[in-house]
């Protein structure tokens, strides 16, 4: 895997031998930060990447100008490729590690807020509908902020019935849901 653009082009991004862990493909990533790229600017923003895995989603945010980056991850061995990842690009100033389920960080009482919350759970994991609850119902995103989820075409029926709303984008067996702070 690898950053696309920004500060951290074409650098490498080591990925964990896990079955936990799912990445995002370099097609995906590169048409979900096209779309974004249009909506935000990235300088100096905060980011939060939820089942953060090896961060490739927060660190191709931080490489295009993110201020900084917090990771959400559980995962001990997971973690450590992250902090690696991080460690590689000298970039541990920006960036912060919760080493967390992602339900439990969503129900934290006094959080940061968000210009941009990424979360990329592994396909079949559904307690990303709770995650989404929490986030909206927590005011983890600024005004105007941006969440983006990426789930399977096979759990369209059932992330349309639970997030109330239809995905925005369809990226090979990828479904891109859009949630904005209006």
């Amino acid at each position: 895997m690898r950053i696309i653009a920004g500060k951290y082009k074409g650098r490498i991004i080591k990925f964990p031998n896990s079955k936990l862990v799912r990445p995002t493909t370099d097609k995906v990533k590169e048409s979900l930060f096209n779309y974004l790229s249009n909506q935000i600017d990235f300088e100096g923003i905060k980011v939060c990447d939820i089942y953060a895995g090896s961060g490739s989603l927060g660190l191709e945010a931080l490489s295009r100008g993110a201020a900084e980056v917090h990771f959400v991850e559980k995962d001990f061995f997971v973690v450590k490729v992250l902090k690696e990842n991080i460690l590689s690009l000298d970039a541990e100033e920006n960036c912060k590690i919760y080493k967390t389920e992602a339900i439990k960080f969503t129900r934290m009482k006094n959080h940061d807020k968000y210009d941009l919350i990424l979360a990329d759970p592994p396909f079949f994991k559904n307690d990303i509908h709770m995650v989404v609850r929490n986030i909206i119902e927590r005011n983890y995103l600024i005004e105007n902020g941006i969440m983006i989820v990426e789930r399977s075409v096979q759990t369209k029926s059932e992330d349309t019935e639970n997030f109330k709303c239809e995905p925005f984008k369809k990226i090979g067996d990828s479904l891109i849901y859009l949630f904005e702070n209006n």
